[in-house]
Parts: C-alpha cells; structure tokens; sequence
C-alpha cells in the first residue's frame, strides 16, 4: 500500500456554504458529479461524499490542499454503483510520481455526514 486518507464531511456545513456560495458547487465537482447529486432528492448528500473522496485523495497521497485541482479528482460510478477515481491533471501527476498504479474508494452517508476512504495501491 502507498497511503490511505479518509475523511469526512458536515453535511449541513456544506449544504450552508452551497447555499451561501452558489458557485462553489462548479468550483469543486465536475459536471458528471454535478449531475450525478443533482439528481438526488438531497443533493448535498451526494456532495459531501464527494467532496470527502477529494481530500481523502490528497491525503493518501500525503500532500495539502490545494497541490491538485478539484477537479482532477473525479468520483464516477460504475453500472454496479461502485464508485471508483479518475485523476487528471496535478492529481494525476501526483499519483503516477508516488507510484500509484490503482485507487480503492469507498464513500458512506447519513443526512448529517460523509465519509471517504481512499487507498492508493502499487
């Protein structure tokens, strides 16, 4: 194993700082994780997840915020409803420099928090 990050998010705190900051949902999400949340009766839910998945990324490959674009970390879903990572750009950089060959995520939510766990593998 290369690292491991987990973390978790205040889904009220988020839903507070959308509300406040409309365009903070483009800043952090792609459009497909845009759409994927806004699809949900609460979307924040979705969000917060997603939005935990990012940090924990950045923790399991042992750097701060901001050495990568939200955006380079994507969270997708297969048909099954796993979700997995696409890294492009900085984070992707980042992983291919600490030898990450593949990512394990998994995400969890209550109406009031959001967790990820994110292993970088060889």
């Amino acid at each position: 194993m290369i690292g491991i990050g987990v973390d978790l998010v205040d889904v009220d705190r988020l839903r507070t700082s959308l509300a406040r900051t409309p365009s903070l949902a483009d800043r952090l999400f792609t459009p497909g994780e845009r759409d994927y949340a806004l699809a949900a009766r609460d979307p924040t839910e979705r969000f917060a997840a997603r939005f935990a998945a990012k940090e924990a990324v950045l923790k399991a490959l042992g750097v701060g915020l901001g050495a990568a674009d939200w955006h380079d970390i994507e969270v997708v879903r297969a048909e099954s409803g796993a979700p997995s990572l696409v890294l492009t750009g900085r984070a992707r950089a980042l992983s291919d420099a600490a030898g990450v060959g593949r990512w394990l995520l998994t995400l969890t939510h209550t109406a009031r928090t959001a967790e990820a766990i994110a292993v970088a593998l060889p």
